[in-house]
């Protein structure tokens, strides 16, 4: 069939590959191995045309990928961008074909990495409270990462009034004045369950009150999109009530394979070069003589008892795997999610071979950003914009189906008229 993705039968995994695309644990996996549910090979890897009865496998195989790669807009698509941050949901969109009309950001050093990579791009930097959205028309699309915050209950249902002083009402303003066709709400996978699912059932009660019809949210991971990163990120599509009988949304479908941090640092699939020297962060000496003691792959358990009591001081005695202590990546797994800064106690992400922290242009290939997009402000600030960042692939793929919904629209609305 036109643009399906067809794997060779001899494609393999490793264990903790086959693990990150069963959203399983090592040890879940060995117990399938130890019970006979799965197969290895003789070198231990699995190969994936042998493991089709699993609905991820599945869509993995028959993806149609490459057909979701030529969707091209009918027509140009305005847009408008709320918390744009270091730009990377905008770059995927843009890739995939929408007109960035206007990008919203509060913080000056992310609107200064917007403004030196998109000198032509409108940026408006400040408070979103402070902007008058009723001066944009005719934007086909929204979208917008707000933040998660609860709200404060006076009653039951909460409605547009209510959520009033939270960065959500603002994003809801916004879409009221400028009544997009399509917008779409990105968030942590949190707001799922934040205060006991009470943020998203008011978030969903106002997306109603102001006449757009919510797509089932759902939970997109990263390592399904060609980003070599276990991130995942909660997507709300939203349809103008008017159209929703003129649209047809599809969400994205899997790449072929799961990329690791070795195609993000060394040059292969995802980038002609490897990785860049850059600024970073550096290690204390003795975290560096810790670190140095944990193998690719590794963290704090991989340490002789001793120096596990004087490097986790009172987390030794705790429960839970605290597996983000002293970690060091392996080229041969997606990262971790990246956080804000890389030499966290709590969340290590250091360099698979060199006992350092990864360095800034290593963040940014870990979030798809391509080599030229340059960042602004101190290292901090840089891990910070980057830490927060839709990965740009992600952002990309979803840009397609995004397209692709739009033209259901225009064709629909077309015929029918």
């Amino acid at each position: 069939m036109k643009g399906l993705v067809i794997l060779m039968s001899k494609d393999t995994v490793s264990e903790s590959l086959l693990a990150d695309i069963m959203s399983v644990s090592k040890r879940t996996v060995e117990s399938w191995k130890k019970n006979g549910k799965i197969k290895p090979l003789k070198n231990g890897r699995y190969v994936l045309s042998d493991l089709k009865r699993f609905p991820q496998i599945k869509a993995m195989l028959e993806s149609h990928w490459i057909e979701e790669q030529k969707i091209k807009p009918i027509r140009q698509y305005n847009s408008i961008e709320l918390f744009a941050g270091a730009g990377g949901l905008a770059i995927g969109l843009e890739k995939a074909g929408f007109n960035a009309v206007a990008l919203n950001e509060i913080d000056k050093n992310a609107c200064a990495t917007l403004r030196k990579n998109r000198p032509h791009w409108n940026v408006l930097e400040g408070d979103i409270s402070q902007i008058d959205f009723t001066v944009y028309k005719e934007i086909d699309f929204l979208s917008g990462g707000f933040p998660c915050q609860a709200f404060s209950y006076a009653g039951n249902k909460l409605g547009f009034e209510d959520t009033r002083g939270t960065l959500f009402f603002e994003f809801a303003r916004a879409i009221k004045e400028i009544k997009p066709k399509v917008f779409l709400g990105e968030n942590v996978r949190g707001l799922l369950t934040h205060d006991n699912g009470k943020t998203l059932a008011a978030i969903k009660s106002v997306i109603q009150e102001i006449g757009y019809t919510l797509i089932e949210p759902k939970v997109l991971k990263a390592i399904f999109y060609r980003v070599p990163q276990k991130r995942e990120r909660l997507f709300l599509v939203c349809i103008r009530n008017d159209l929703i009988k003129q649209a047809h949304f599809e969400w994205p479908q899997p790449f072929n394979r799961v990329l690791t941090l070795k195609d993000a640092l060394k040059k292969g699939v995802l980038y002609d070069s490897d990785c860049p020297q850059s600024q970073g962060q550096v290690y204390p000496e003795r975290k560096k003589q810790v670190l140095s003691m944990v193998p690719p792959g590794g963290c704090w358990v991989d340490l002789p008892d001793d120096v596990q009591r004087e490097y986790m001081q009172k987390s030794y005695f705790m429960g839970g795997g605290k597996t983000g202590m002293a970690r060091r990546l392996s080229y041969d797994s997606p990262s971790l999610t990246l956080t804000c800064a890389p030499a966290q106690k709590q969340t290590e992400r250091c360099h698979p071979e060199e006992t350092r922290p990864l360095n800034i242009r290593e963040y940014a290939r870990i979030q798809t950003f391509p080599d030229e997009w340059t960042f602004m402000g101190s290292v901090s600030s840089q891990y910070k914009q980057i830490g927060n960042a839709v990965p740009v692939n992600l952002a990309h793929a979803m840009g397609h189906k995004l397209v692709a919904l739009l033209n259901s629209i225009e064709i629909e609305t077309a015929e029918n008229k």
